[in-house]
C-alpha cells in the first residue's frame, strides 16, 4: 500500500475538546484525516446522486410503466413487488 502523501494545514479547534483530546491521548490529524475523508466521500455521493437525478427519474418511470424486465426470475422479499 502507498502511503498517501501529507500536508501540514492549520485548523482551528474547539479549545476544550483539543484539551480532552490531548488528555486522552486522541491523535487530532488521524481523527481530522479521517473525518475530512468521510466529508468528501459524502460530498462526492450527493454530488453524483444530484448529477444522475434525472436517469434515476427516467429509469423509475420505466418501470412503473413497464414494470421489471426481470420480474419474472426475481426472488426474495423484494421479488414479488415488481411483478404486475
Amino acid at each position: 500500500m502507498v502511503a498517501a502523501t501529507k500536508r501540514k494545514t492549520s485548523l482551528t479547534l474547539d479549545a476544550a475538546a483539543l484539551d480532552e483530546a490531548r488528555k486522552y491521548g486522541v491523535n487530532v490529524s488521524a481523527v481530522a484525516d479521517a473525518a475530512l475523508s468521510k466529508a468528501v466521500a459524502d460530498a462526492r455521493r450527493q454530488q453524483w446522486l444530484k448529477e444522475n437525478a434525472a436517469a434515476f427519474e427516467a429509469q423509475s418511470k420505466w418501470h412503473k410503466e413497464n414494470g421489471h424486465p426481470l420480474a419474472d426470475v426475481m426472488v426474495g422479499f423484494a421479488g414479488d413487488t415488481w411483478k404486475s
